[in-house]
């Protein structure tokens, strides 16, 4: 069982709404260290000769540790509503959450569920927009990740929050295009109906481990799995699960005026020091040392080698949303720093994948 302990989040916005917020606990994570490649060199007599007999010894990387899989956990629903039947709830909220002089709009909104769409953090909804396409049929579903924790942001377990950032572009014979869904989405105004499907997906399931270290990757919107996880780890209270371990979030946007919920990640550092880390990429005002763009693998660049360390833990999980061209920027980091340690980073991602602790969901 869970429960809300009230306080305020105000969302960063010229028309920011007041949310509910929750509860945290302290504990810092043990580090694990591998051996590196060594030279094993020993003088051996045979007949009446000394041969010095020489082997390089590689440390490879351990085999993981079998987990309980969070796929097969029998709470997760999928698919209570599909694309015939979709469930009708209501949009309660729908705010604009960047900035005036963002390049492009990101709004957070709330739907009404009653209870009866029951996600977990880390799944996501289907949203089917009013009207019809250019051949008369119903538009079909888009997929969204969902915003909000299993409570949702108010706690009552009755709605569902989604992060969408509105699609407009010119495209090859100069005309604006509109994306049909998310215009729909920002453009909804409160006691709107809205039509969902799902939920869908277990790939995003957070680990159950209070212990565990979680370290989030996102761009964008890509953000939204990652403020369920963080909700439920920070700002919420439960009878079974105390968040003990390191949450570690890299978000990557273009401007200042593209962070979302900031004033909300600033109060869980506030509230936990030892037990959260967020680190930001703003790539059109900041550089690295050598004037690059700040990325959100340049930045995760500056604290490789520790990164390298939490992930040759067996409670360390990767979780990745966002844009897709950053999971190569990753690859190429890691694949040296593992090379240091004799391991071949594509096999021990490939063992990361399967024990779950490397997660992605990219577009």
């Amino acid at each position: 069982m869970a429960t809300a302990v009230n306080a305020a989040v105000s969302l960063p916005s010229s028309k920011s709404s007041s949310l509910p917020i929750r509860n945290h606990i302290i504990v810092s994570p043990e580090r694990i260290n591998f051996n590196k490649c060594f030279l094993y060199s020993r003088n051996v007599c045979v007949g009446r000769k000394v041969v010095t007999i020489k082997a390089q010894v590689t440390t490879e990387a351990p085999a993981k540790v079998e987990k309980v899989s969070k796929k097969n956990d029998e709470g997760v629903v999928v698919n209570k509503f599909r694309p015939k039947d979709p469930y009708i709830g209501k949009c309660l909220l729908n705010t604009k959450i960047t900035g005036d002089d963002a390049p492009g709009e990101t709004w957070h909104m709330v739907f009404t569920t009653e209870g009866e769409v029951p996600y977990r953090e880390g799944q996501s909804i289907g949203v089917i927009p009013d009207g019809i396409d250019k051949n008369g049929k119903p538009h079909k579903l888009r997929l969204y990740s969902i915003a909000s924790s299993a409570l949702g942001d108010f706690g009552d377990s009755k709605t569902v929050s989604l992060c969408v950032k509105r699609l407009v572009y010119t495209n090859d014979q100069g005309e604006i295009v509109k994306g049909v869904c998310s215009n729909f989405l920002c453009d909804l105004k409160p006691g709107a109906d809205v039509k969902i499907t799902g939920p869908v997906g277990k790939e995003m399931l957070m680990p159950k481990d209070p212990n565990a270290t979680v370290i989030m990757l996102a761009t964008g919107t890509g953000i939204a799995p990652f403020r369920s996880f963080l909700w439920k780890m920070f700002f919420e209270k439960y009878e079974d699960y105390k968040f003990k371990g390191l949450a570690w979030l890299f978000l990557g946007v273009p401007t200042t005026s593209s962070l979302l919920y900031k004033d909300e990640f600033e109060k869980m550092k506030e509230k936990a020091p030892e037990n959260f880390r967020v680190d930001y990429a703003v790539s059109r005002e900041q550089t690295n040392e050598k004037g690059e763009k700040m990325y959100i693998q340049t930045r995760m660049a500056q604290y490789a080698e520790e990164l390298w360390e939490l992930l040759k833990k067996d409670n360390t999980y990767v979780y990745m949303c966002g844009l897709k061209g950053m999971e190569k920027g990753i690859d190429d980091i890691m694949v040296s720093l593992a090379a240091r340690d004799g391991i071949d980073w594509t096999e021990y991602k490939r063992q990361l994948k399967k024990s779950e602790q490397w997660n992605v969901e990219v577009y």
